[in-house]
Protein backbone atom coordinates (compact mmCIF):
# COMPACT_ATOMS: atom_id res chain seq x y z
CA UNK A 1 0.00 0.00 0.00
CA UNK A 2 1.49 3.31 -0.98
CA UNK A 3 0.40 6.89 -0.98
CA UNK A 4 1.93 10.32 -1.39
CA UNK A 5 4.72 11.09 1.03
CA UNK A 6 3.94 13.91 3.39
CA UNK A 7 6.41 15.88 5.42
CA UNK A 8 7.27 14.29 8.78
CA UNK A 9 5.62 15.75 11.80
CA UNK A 10 8.95 16.01 13.47
CA UNK A 11 10.25 18.60 11.00
CA UNK A 12 11.58 21.62 12.82
CA UNK A 13 10.16 25.05 12.10
CA UNK A 14 12.67 27.59 13.24
CA UNK A 15 10.57 30.74 13.63
CA UNK A 16 7.03 32.10 13.55
CA UNK A 17 7.73 33.54 10.09
CA UNK A 18 8.87 30.21 8.73
CA UNK A 19 5.85 28.57 10.37
CA UNK A 20 3.52 30.89 8.45
CA UNK A 21 5.45 30.20 5.26
CA UNK A 22 5.16 26.48 5.95
CA UNK A 23 1.39 26.85 6.38
CA UNK A 24 0.99 28.25 2.86
CA UNK A 25 3.74 26.26 1.14
CA UNK A 26 1.44 24.69 -1.50
CA UNK A 27 0.94 28.16 -3.04
CA UNK A 28 4.51 28.08 -4.34
CA UNK A 29 3.23 25.74 -7.07
CA UNK A 30 2.09 27.83 -10.06
CA UNK A 31 -0.83 25.61 -11.04
CA UNK A 32 -2.23 25.43 -7.53
CA UNK A 33 -1.84 29.19 -7.11
CA UNK A 34 -3.89 29.76 -10.27
CA UNK A 35 -6.55 27.35 -9.05
CA UNK A 36 -6.62 28.96 -5.60
CA UNK A 37 -7.36 32.46 -6.90
CA UNK A 38 -9.81 31.36 -9.60
CA UNK A 39 -11.69 29.04 -7.26
CA UNK A 40 -11.77 31.66 -4.49
CA UNK A 41 -13.89 33.93 -6.69
CA UNK A 42 -16.17 31.11 -7.79
CA UNK A 43 -16.80 29.65 -4.33
CA UNK A 44 -17.96 33.03 -3.03
CA UNK A 45 -20.57 32.90 -5.78
CA UNK A 46 -21.47 29.31 -4.82
CA UNK A 47 -22.20 30.32 -1.22
CA UNK A 48 -24.25 33.27 -2.39
CA UNK A 49 -26.35 30.85 -4.44
CA UNK A 50 -26.77 28.45 -1.50
CA UNK A 51 -28.17 31.16 0.75
CA UNK A 52 -30.31 32.64 -2.04
CA UNK A 53 -31.74 29.23 -2.96
CA UNK A 54 -32.76 28.33 0.59
CA UNK A 55 -34.29 31.76 1.14
CA UNK A 56 -36.10 31.65 -2.23
CA UNK A 57 -37.61 28.23 -1.45
CA UNK A 58 -38.64 29.36 2.01
CA UNK A 59 -40.09 32.58 0.59
CA UNK A 60 -42.13 30.59 -1.97
CA UNK A 61 -43.29 27.76 0.30
CA UNK A 62 -42.69 28.51 4.03
CA UNK A 63 -42.20 24.73 4.39
CA UNK A 64 -39.36 22.93 6.18
CA UNK A 65 -40.26 19.74 4.28
CA UNK A 66 -39.90 21.42 0.87
CA UNK A 67 -36.56 22.91 1.93
CA UNK A 68 -35.45 19.33 2.58
CA UNK A 69 -36.87 18.09 -0.74
CA UNK A 70 -35.00 20.71 -2.77
CA UNK A 71 -31.71 19.79 -1.07
CA UNK A 72 -32.50 16.08 -1.54
CA UNK A 73 -33.12 16.56 -5.28
CA UNK A 74 -29.64 17.90 -5.94
CA UNK A 75 -27.67 15.57 -3.72
CA UNK A 76 -29.36 12.25 -4.46
CA UNK A 77 -28.35 12.56 -8.12
CA UNK A 78 -24.70 12.94 -7.13
CA UNK A 79 -25.01 9.87 -4.92
CA UNK A 80 -26.54 7.72 -7.68
CA UNK A 81 -23.90 8.72 -10.23
CA UNK A 82 -20.94 8.53 -7.81
CA UNK A 83 -19.47 5.09 -8.71
CA UNK A 84 -19.79 5.73 -12.47
CA UNK A 85 -18.36 9.24 -12.15
CA UNK A 86 -15.28 7.92 -10.33
CA UNK A 87 -14.48 5.51 -13.17
CA UNK A 88 -15.04 8.16 -15.84
CA UNK A 89 -12.81 10.65 -14.03
CA UNK A 90 -9.95 8.12 -14.14
CA UNK A 91 -10.50 7.62 -17.88
CA UNK A 92 -10.67 11.31 -18.87
CA UNK A 93 -8.27 14.24 -18.90
CA UNK A 94 -9.14 15.84 -15.55
CA UNK A 95 -8.45 19.46 -16.49
CA UNK A 96 -10.67 19.21 -19.58
CA UNK A 97 -13.37 17.53 -17.52
CA UNK A 98 -13.22 20.34 -14.94
CA UNK A 99 -13.49 23.00 -17.65
CA UNK A 100 -16.62 21.22 -18.85
CA UNK A 101 -18.20 20.93 -15.41
CA UNK A 102 -17.49 24.58 -14.61
CA UNK A 103 -19.03 25.70 -17.92
CA UNK A 104 -22.12 23.57 -17.24
CA UNK A 105 -22.41 24.99 -13.71
CA UNK A 106 -22.23 28.53 -15.13
CA UNK A 107 -25.12 27.77 -17.50
CA UNK A 108 -27.16 26.31 -14.62
CA UNK A 109 -26.66 29.39 -12.42
CA UNK A 110 -27.39 31.81 -15.25
CA UNK A 111 -30.63 29.92 -16.01
CA UNK A 112 -31.61 30.28 -12.33
CA UNK A 113 -30.80 33.99 -12.55
CA UNK A 114 -32.86 34.54 -15.71
CA UNK A 115 -35.96 32.77 -14.33
CA UNK A 116 -35.72 34.48 -10.94
CA UNK A 117 -35.09 37.99 -12.25
CA UNK A 118 -38.04 37.55 -14.63
CA UNK A 119 -40.19 36.56 -11.62
CA UNK A 120 -41.41 33.39 -13.33
CA UNK A 121 -39.48 30.74 -11.41
CA UNK A 122 -41.47 27.96 -9.74
CA UNK A 123 -40.59 25.34 -7.14
CA UNK A 124 -40.42 22.61 -9.80
CA UNK A 125 -37.94 24.62 -11.86
CA UNK A 126 -35.79 25.10 -8.75
CA UNK A 127 -35.88 21.33 -8.11
CA UNK A 128 -35.01 20.53 -11.74
CA UNK A 129 -32.09 22.97 -11.86
CA UNK A 130 -30.86 21.79 -8.47
CA UNK A 131 -30.91 18.21 -9.77
CA UNK A 132 -28.88 19.34 -12.80
CA UNK A 133 -26.31 20.81 -10.43
CA UNK A 134 -26.22 17.42 -8.72
CA UNK A 135 -25.27 15.76 -12.01
CA UNK A 136 -22.47 18.29 -12.47
CA UNK A 137 -21.22 17.84 -8.90
CA UNK A 138 -21.06 14.04 -9.30
CA UNK A 139 -18.25 14.49 -11.83
CA UNK A 140 -16.78 17.76 -10.59
CA UNK A 141 -15.99 16.79 -6.98
CA UNK A 142 -13.94 13.59 -7.57
CA UNK A 143 -12.25 15.27 -10.55
CA UNK A 144 -11.31 18.31 -8.47
CA UNK A 145 -10.15 16.29 -5.45
CA UNK A 146 -7.97 13.94 -7.52
CA UNK A 147 -6.70 16.80 -9.72
CA UNK A 148 -5.02 18.36 -6.66
CA UNK A 149 -2.23 15.83 -7.09
CA UNK A 150 -1.48 17.16 -10.59
CA UNK A 151 -1.52 20.79 -9.44
CA UNK A 152 1.06 20.20 -6.69
CA UNK A 153 4.43 19.02 -8.05
CA UNK A 154 5.82 18.04 -4.64
CA UNK A 155 3.73 15.31 -3.00
CA UNK A 156 4.99 16.51 0.39
CA UNK A 157 2.73 19.54 -0.09
CA UNK A 158 -0.45 17.59 -0.92
CA UNK A 159 -1.93 17.65 2.60
CA UNK A 160 -1.19 21.38 2.79
CA UNK A 161 -2.94 21.93 -0.56
CA UNK A 162 -6.02 20.14 0.79
CA UNK A 163 -5.98 22.34 3.90
CA UNK A 164 -5.52 25.54 1.88
CA UNK A 165 -8.32 24.46 -0.45
CA UNK A 166 -10.55 24.07 2.63
CA UNK A 167 -9.40 27.46 3.94
CA UNK A 168 -10.34 29.07 0.65
CA UNK A 169 -13.73 27.37 0.51
CA UNK A 170 -14.56 28.39 4.05
CA UNK A 171 -13.27 31.92 3.71
CA UNK A 172 -15.80 32.14 0.88
CA UNK A 173 -18.36 30.53 3.19
CA UNK A 174 -17.87 33.51 5.48
CA UNK A 175 -17.87 36.19 2.77
CA UNK A 176 -20.50 34.73 0.42
CA UNK A 177 -23.54 34.68 2.76
CA UNK A 178 -22.73 38.16 4.05
CA UNK A 179 -22.68 39.52 0.48
CA UNK A 180 -25.73 37.45 -0.42
CA UNK A 181 -27.78 38.99 2.39
CA UNK A 182 -27.06 42.47 1.00
CA UNK A 183 -27.69 41.44 -2.62
CA UNK A 184 -30.98 39.69 -1.81
CA UNK A 185 -32.16 42.74 0.13
CA UNK A 186 -31.24 45.08 -2.74
CA UNK A 187 -31.90 43.05 -5.93
CA UNK A 188 -33.56 39.80 -4.90
CA UNK A 189 -32.29 36.23 -5.12
CA UNK A 190 -31.70 36.49 -8.87
CA UNK A 191 -28.80 38.88 -8.30
CA UNK A 192 -26.95 36.18 -6.36
CA UNK A 193 -27.53 33.59 -9.09
CA UNK A 194 -26.23 36.03 -11.73
CA UNK A 195 -23.03 36.78 -9.78
CA UNK A 196 -22.49 33.03 -9.23
CA UNK A 197 -22.92 32.26 -12.93
CA UNK A 198 -20.34 34.87 -13.91
CA UNK A 199 -17.88 33.75 -11.21
CA UNK A 200 -17.35 30.35 -12.87
CA UNK A 201 -15.42 32.03 -15.68
CA UNK A 202 -12.61 32.81 -13.19
CA UNK A 203 -12.15 29.07 -12.55
CA UNK A 204 -12.27 28.25 -16.26
CA UNK A 205 -9.59 30.88 -16.95
CA UNK A 206 -7.35 29.53 -14.17
CA UNK A 207 -7.66 25.96 -15.50
CA UNK A 208 -6.80 27.01 -19.07
CA UNK A 209 -3.70 28.91 -17.88
CA UNK A 210 -2.23 25.86 -16.07
CA UNK A 211 0.75 23.93 -17.39
CA UNK A 212 -0.03 20.30 -16.53
CA UNK A 213 2.46 17.48 -16.94
CA UNK A 214 0.97 14.34 -18.50
CA UNK A 215 0.45 11.55 -15.96
CA UNK A 216 2.11 8.17 -16.40
CA UNK A 217 -0.69 6.11 -14.82
CA UNK A 218 -1.49 2.92 -16.71
CA UNK A 219 -5.17 2.95 -17.56
CA UNK A 220 -7.10 -0.19 -16.73
CA UNK A 221 -8.39 -2.32 -19.60
CA UNK A 222 -11.27 -3.57 -17.44
CA UNK A 223 -14.78 -2.46 -18.31
CA UNK A 224 -16.65 0.10 -16.22
CA UNK A 225 -18.49 -2.38 -14.01
CA UNK A 226 -15.27 -4.29 -13.26
CA UNK A 227 -13.59 -1.03 -12.25
CA UNK A 228 -16.55 -0.07 -10.07
CA UNK A 229 -16.32 -3.46 -8.36
CA UNK A 230 -12.56 -3.08 -7.92
CA UNK A 231 -13.02 0.36 -6.35
CA UNK A 232 -15.75 -0.94 -4.03
CA UNK A 233 -13.66 -3.93 -2.96
CA UNK A 234 -10.79 -1.57 -2.13
CA UNK A 235 -12.72 0.96 -0.01
CA UNK A 236 -14.84 -1.71 1.72
CA UNK A 237 -11.93 -4.05 2.39
CA UNK A 238 -9.37 -1.52 3.66
CA UNK A 239 -10.32 -0.85 7.30
CA UNK A 240 -9.06 2.75 7.68
CA UNK A 241 -10.88 4.06 4.61
CA UNK A 242 -13.99 1.97 5.32
CA UNK A 243 -14.22 3.20 8.92
CA UNK A 244 -13.57 6.84 8.04
CA UNK A 245 -16.14 6.77 5.23
CA UNK A 246 -18.74 5.22 7.54
CA UNK A 247 -18.21 7.94 10.15
CA UNK A 248 -18.20 10.67 7.50
CA UNK A 249 -21.43 9.24 6.05
CA UNK A 250 -23.09 9.50 9.47
CA UNK A 251 -21.80 13.05 9.95
CA UNK A 252 -23.13 13.97 6.48
CA UNK A 253 -26.47 12.30 7.22
CA UNK A 254 -27.04 13.96 10.57
CA UNK A 255 -24.45 16.69 11.07
CA UNK A 256 -25.03 18.63 7.82
CA UNK A 257 -28.84 18.77 7.85
CA UNK A 258 -28.86 21.85 10.13
CA UNK A 259 -28.12 24.07 7.10
CA UNK A 260 -31.45 23.13 5.50
CA UNK A 261 -33.29 24.31 8.62
CA UNK A 262 -31.43 27.62 9.09
CA UNK A 263 -34.17 29.70 7.39
CA UNK A 264 -36.61 28.27 9.98
CA UNK A 265 -34.27 29.22 12.83
CA UNK A 266 -33.71 32.70 11.36
CA UNK A 267 -37.41 33.45 10.85
CA UNK A 268 -39.29 31.48 13.51
CA UNK A 269 -36.87 30.73 16.37
CA UNK A 270 -34.80 33.93 16.32
CA UNK A 271 -37.53 36.14 14.75
CA UNK A 272 -35.27 37.65 12.10
CA UNK A 273 -34.99 37.66 8.31
CA UNK A 274 -32.44 37.09 5.56
CA UNK A 275 -29.85 39.20 7.44
CA UNK A 276 -30.15 36.88 10.45
CA UNK A 277 -29.74 33.90 8.12
CA UNK A 278 -26.59 35.51 6.73
CA UNK A 279 -25.20 36.02 10.26
CA UNK A 280 -25.79 32.36 11.14
CA UNK A 281 -24.21 31.06 7.94
CA UNK A 282 -21.35 33.52 8.30
CA UNK A 283 -20.70 32.35 11.87
CA UNK A 284 -20.50 28.74 10.67
CA UNK A 285 -18.11 30.00 8.02
CA UNK A 286 -15.85 31.58 10.65
CA UNK A 287 -15.64 28.29 12.53
CA UNK A 288 -14.93 26.40 9.33
CA UNK A 289 -12.26 28.91 8.31
CA UNK A 290 -10.52 28.62 11.70
CA UNK A 291 -10.62 24.84 11.29
CA UNK A 292 -9.13 25.01 7.80
CA UNK A 293 -6.33 27.35 8.89
CA UNK A 294 -5.49 25.05 11.81
CA UNK A 295 -5.16 22.19 9.32
CA UNK A 296 -2.91 24.31 7.09
CA UNK A 297 -0.47 24.78 9.99
CA UNK A 298 -0.21 21.01 10.55
CA UNK A 299 3.11 19.57 9.43
CA UNK A 300 1.69 16.17 8.44
CA UNK A 301 -1.35 13.94 8.41
CA UNK A 302 -0.25 12.25 11.66
CA UNK A 303 -2.78 12.90 14.44
CA UNK A 304 -5.78 13.51 12.18
CA UNK A 305 -7.64 10.32 13.15
CA UNK A 306 -7.80 11.58 16.73
CA UNK A 307 -8.91 14.99 15.49
CA UNK A 308 -11.67 13.34 13.46
CA UNK A 309 -12.95 11.71 16.64
CA UNK A 310 -12.92 15.00 18.58
CA UNK A 311 -14.49 17.04 15.76
CA UNK A 312 -17.44 14.65 15.42
CA UNK A 313 -18.21 14.91 19.13
CA UNK A 314 -17.81 18.70 19.09
CA UNK A 315 -20.25 18.99 16.19
CA UNK A 316 -22.83 16.91 18.05
CA UNK A 317 -22.60 18.89 21.29
CA UNK A 318 -22.77 22.24 19.44
CA UNK A 319 -25.89 21.15 17.52
CA UNK A 320 -27.68 20.10 20.71
CA UNK A 321 -26.90 23.44 22.38
CA UNK A 322 -27.91 25.32 19.20
CA UNK A 323 -31.29 23.57 19.33
CA UNK A 324 -31.73 24.77 22.92
CA UNK A 325 -30.79 28.38 22.16
CA UNK A 326 -33.36 31.11 21.47
CA UNK A 327 -30.88 34.00 21.73
CA UNK A 328 -29.25 35.38 18.57
CA UNK A 329 -25.76 36.03 20.00
CA UNK A 330 -25.57 32.57 21.59
CA UNK A 331 -26.81 30.89 18.42
CA UNK A 332 -24.12 32.72 16.43
CA UNK A 333 -21.41 31.57 18.86
CA UNK A 334 -22.64 27.97 18.67
CA UNK A 335 -22.67 28.14 14.86
CA UNK A 336 -18.93 28.87 15.03
CA UNK A 337 -18.40 25.55 16.82
CA UNK A 338 -20.75 23.77 14.39
CA UNK A 339 -18.75 25.11 11.44
CA UNK A 340 -15.44 24.14 13.05
CA UNK A 341 -16.53 20.58 13.83
CA UNK A 342 -18.14 20.04 10.44
CA UNK A 343 -15.16 21.25 8.41
CA UNK A 344 -12.61 19.51 10.64
CA UNK A 345 -14.40 16.18 10.17
CA UNK A 346 -14.73 16.60 6.40
CA UNK A 347 -11.17 17.83 5.78
CA UNK A 348 -9.56 15.31 8.14
CA UNK A 349 -11.41 12.50 6.36
CA UNK A 350 -10.35 13.84 2.97
CA UNK A 351 -6.70 14.26 3.96
CA UNK A 352 -6.35 10.81 5.55
CA UNK A 353 -7.94 9.07 2.56
CA UNK A 354 -5.79 11.02 0.07
CA UNK A 355 -2.66 10.11 2.03
CA UNK A 356 -3.45 6.38 2.04
CA UNK A 357 -4.99 5.66 -1.37
CA UNK A 358 -2.78 4.48 -4.29
CA UNK A 359 -2.75 6.69 -7.37
CA UNK A 360 -4.53 4.23 -9.66
CA UNK A 361 -7.55 4.18 -7.32
CA UNK A 362 -7.56 7.82 -6.25
CA UNK A 363 -10.50 9.08 -8.33
CA UNK A 364 -12.63 6.06 -7.44
CA UNK A 365 -11.82 6.39 -3.74
CA UNK A 366 -12.67 10.10 -3.85
CA UNK A 367 -15.92 9.31 -5.67
CA UNK A 368 -16.93 7.26 -2.61
CA UNK A 369 -15.95 10.20 -0.42
CA UNK A 370 -18.24 12.31 -2.64
CA UNK A 371 -20.96 9.66 -2.25
CA UNK A 372 -20.52 9.68 1.52
CA UNK A 373 -21.42 13.36 1.46
CA UNK A 374 -23.90 13.57 -1.42
CA UNK A 375 -25.42 10.18 -0.61
CA UNK A 376 -25.99 10.75 3.07
CA UNK A 377 -26.71 14.48 3.07
CA UNK A 378 -29.87 14.34 0.88
CA UNK A 379 -31.47 11.71 3.10
CA UNK A 380 -30.43 13.79 6.10
CA UNK A 381 -32.02 16.89 4.54
CA UNK A 382 -35.22 14.99 3.81
CA UNK A 383 -35.23 13.48 7.32
CA UNK A 384 -34.59 16.84 8.95
CA UNK A 385 -37.26 18.59 6.91
CA UNK A 386 -39.89 15.93 7.65
CA UNK A 387 -38.96 15.70 11.35
CA UNK A 388 -38.96 19.50 11.74
CA UNK A 389 -42.52 19.60 10.37
CA UNK A 390 -43.55 17.27 13.22
CA UNK A 391 -41.41 18.22 16.23
CA UNK A 392 -39.92 21.59 15.20
CA UNK A 393 -36.50 22.67 13.97
CA UNK A 394 -35.00 23.03 17.46
CA UNK A 395 -35.75 19.48 18.54
CA UNK A 396 -34.64 18.15 15.14
CA UNK A 397 -31.10 19.51 15.39
CA UNK A 398 -30.88 18.14 18.93
CA UNK A 399 -31.72 14.67 17.57
CA UNK A 400 -29.14 14.96 14.79
CA UNK A 401 -26.51 16.20 17.25
CA UNK A 402 -27.09 13.13 19.43
CA UNK A 403 -26.37 10.89 16.44
CA UNK A 404 -23.08 12.75 15.80
CA UNK A 405 -21.99 12.12 19.39
CA UNK A 406 -22.90 8.44 19.00
CA UNK A 407 -20.77 8.28 15.84
CA UNK A 408 -17.82 9.81 17.68
CA UNK A 409 -18.14 7.20 20.44
CA UNK A 410 -18.28 4.36 17.89
CA UNK A 411 -15.18 5.73 16.15
CA UNK A 412 -13.40 5.83 19.51
CA UNK A 413 -13.77 2.06 19.84
CA UNK A 414 -12.67 1.53 16.21
CA UNK A 415 -9.66 3.84 16.45
CA UNK A 416 -7.12 1.32 17.85
CA UNK A 417 -7.86 -1.09 14.98
CA UNK A 418 -7.65 1.70 12.40
CA UNK A 419 -4.35 3.00 13.77
CA UNK A 420 -2.88 -0.51 13.83
CA UNK A 421 -3.30 -0.62 10.04
CA UNK A 422 -2.24 2.98 9.38
CA UNK A 423 0.88 2.97 11.56
CA UNK A 424 3.09 0.72 9.36
CA UNK A 425 1.98 2.67 6.27
CA UNK A 426 2.95 5.99 7.83
CA UNK A 427 6.21 4.43 8.97
CA UNK A 428 6.97 3.33 5.42
CA UNK A 429 6.16 6.84 4.20
CA UNK A 430 8.62 8.32 6.71
CA UNK A 431 5.96 9.98 8.86
CA UNK A 432 6.78 7.82 11.90
CA UNK A 433 10.17 6.64 13.18
CA UNK A 434 11.39 3.22 12.03
CA UNK A 435 11.35 0.34 14.50
CA UNK A 436 14.61 -0.96 15.91
CA UNK A 437 15.71 -4.61 15.95
CA UNK A 438 13.47 -5.34 18.97
CA UNK A 439 10.43 -4.29 16.98
CA UNK A 440 9.86 -1.15 19.08
CA UNK A 441 10.16 2.44 17.87
CA UNK A 442 13.53 3.98 18.63
CA UNK A 443 11.81 7.23 19.74
CA UNK A 444 8.36 8.05 21.08
CA UNK A 445 5.83 7.91 18.26
CA UNK A 446 3.20 10.69 18.01
CA UNK A 447 -0.45 9.75 18.46
CA UNK A 448 -2.29 8.97 15.27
Amino acid sequence: MSGPAISPDSQEISSPGSSISHAWRALRHRNFKLFFFGQSISVIGNWMTRLATTWLVYHLTHSALLLGIVSFAGQIVSFALGPFAGVWVERLHRRNLLVGTQAAAAIQSLAMAALTLAHVITLWEIIALTALQGVINAFDMPARQSFLVQMVDDRNDLSNAIAINSSMANGARLIGPAIAGLVVAAFGEGGCFLIDGLSYFAVIASLLLMRIKPQGIQRSKANMFEQIREGWDYVSGFRPIRTILLLFSLISLMGYSWSVLLPIFAAQVLHGGVTTLGWLMGAAGIGALVSAISLAFRKSVVGLTRMLQVASGMLGVALILFGLSHTLWLSIVLMVFVGFGMLQAASASNTIIQSLVPEDKRARAMSYYTMAFFGSAPFGSLFAGALADRIGASHTVMVTGTFCIAGSLWFTFELPKVNAVIRPIYRKMGLLPARDIDGMPDVQEPAL
